[in-house]
């Protein structure tokens, strides 16, 4: 999150100080034309005054400077916004909430975790949403299930370095869908990345249980994942796989309280 939000902080950074000097360099043009003003006398006096101002926009480049200060207002105020969009994705995702079940916006929910997440799979990977705006609220604990969202996504990114290093994939992608039917709303959370072998495929939700190399995973994410929709809001938690062809994580929570 540091990194992410140090990227924008730079070029806001880099732009005020190009705006700081921009803005020095018109004070200079401006004292010209103030002091110009007050002495032009006769013709050979004008003709001075316009040299010095010919002279000045020239060594502070004023065409350049008029085209790129628009441009570095612009990208500073993007930045801002950016930064305040990460810090209210982090607030959002990891606010606590009630110890009952509220009404959540499930799309928004998901698109905090993407933007959060963003340094974990960029490197590695495109994400594509495809949200259901239709979907109505669903009453769960939003943290939880952000926790759940986000440890998806680092298995699916994990999925995808594991293609590459294998040579099976060139370009990784997740997508995120959102829907419904007449009960639950559906998130699934699908990658073309290696794909599950079918000797552990009944095993995937099993605590301690991980293929991941020592030090890169514990084998609690899926098994706490499965904990929280299942057991904590009475839906379900599965997966379709298919080796070298990706996997699909679909999640389903009850629209209504059970």
């Amino acid at each position: 999150m540091a990194h992410e939000i140090n990227t924008p902080l730079q070029y806001v950074g880099d732009n005020l100080k190009f705006l700081d000097k921009s803005f020095e360099r018109l004070l200079s043009m401006l004292d010209i034309y103030e002091n110009s003003t007050e002495k032009i006398e006769d013709y050979d006096s004008y003709l001075i005054s316009k040299k010095q101002f010919e002279e000045l926009s020239k060594s502070i480049k004023l065409p350049y400077v008029l085209q790129h200060i628009p441009e570095a207002l612009k990208q500073s105020m993007d930045g801002v916004a950016r930064i305040s969009g990460i810090v209210q994705s982090m607030k959002a995702f990891s606010h606590p909430g009630a110890g009952v079940k509220m009404p959540a916006d499930i799309n928004k929910s998901i698109e905090n975790t993407v933007t959060i997440s963003r340094n974990e799979w960029k490197y590695d990977c495109e994400l594509q949403l495809d949200l259901d705006p239709a979907i109505p609220d669903v009453p769960c604990f939003e943290s939880e299930i952000n926790q759940v969202i986000l440890n998806l996504i680092i298995n699916a990114k994990d999925a995808i370095v594991e293609g590459k290093n294998n040579n099976k994939i060139k370009n990784g992608l997740i997508i995120i869908r959102t829907g419904r039917d007449d009960k639950n709303v559906i998130i699934r959370v699908e990658d073309n990345g290696a794909g599950i072998p079918d000797g552990i495929k009944k095993r995937i939700f099993d605590p301690f249980f991980t293929t991941k190399a020592v030090g890169k995973g514990t084998g609690q994410g899926l098994p706490i994942s499965h904990s929280i929709i299942v057991e904590k809001h009475g839906g379900m938690l599965y997966f379709e796989s298919e080796m070298g062809r990706g996997t699909a994580f679909i999640i389903k929570l009850p629209i209504k309280v059970n």
